[in-house]
């Protein structure tokens, strides 16, 4: 074999290694850290149902089980696998019939958890990004294959006391 033949031979892989790190630059995975729960066919149930885009933002790789992440930067970001959370006085908003409380302590990034689901699901957005109604309603198709096992209740849901207590009879 000649230098010039040995040559060639070895910068066919060369070529190669660089083009595929290259490429994987370009693509890089978001990195989030998989919930508990992450690992309960539930989720997975969610996670093969999530949407190529959500809000416009088109989806992302994550490195982590029971994840989705939308946007480049990322904007919106899915964990599911996530304590569900007991009852609470923070807001709750119903989207396509899945309840979510909101956290919105650290505006503009939102944090959204699924309410009467287990496991439950929680979405992290950039408020000056995305929107979270048009967010929640692009996701709750693949979330909504958790079956609800309770739902957000208001204050007049609650019946008023009444001065006589009912006969059982």
């Amino acid at each position: 074999m000649s230098l010039r033949s040995a040559l060639r031979s070895a910068a066919i892989p060369c070529t190669l290694v660089l083009a595929a790190v290259a490429l994987t630059g370009c693509a890089s995975a978001v990195s989030l850290e998989p919930a508990a729960d992450a690992k309960d066919t539930a989720c997975a149930d969610v996670v093969v149902r999530l949407p190529t885009t959500v809000a416009d933002q088109a989806a992302r790789e994550t490195g982590a089980q029971g994840t989705g992440a939308w946007g480049d930067p990322a904007s919106v970001l899915l964990r599911c696998g996530v304590p569900s959370p007991g009852p609470t006085t923070d807001e709750c908003v119903s989207v396509n019939g899945v309840d979510w409380i909101q956290d919105d302590s650290d505006a503009p990034t939102y944090r959204f958890t699924t309410f009467g689901r287990s496991p439950a699901v929680e979405v992290i957005l950039d408020y000056d990004t995305v929107s979270g109604a048009t967010t929640l309603a692009d996701l709750a198709s693949a979330v909504s294959v958790i079956e609800p096992t309770a739902q957000c209740t208001d204050v007049t849901d609650v019946p008023e006391p009444t001065s006589t207590p009912s006969s059982a009879g």
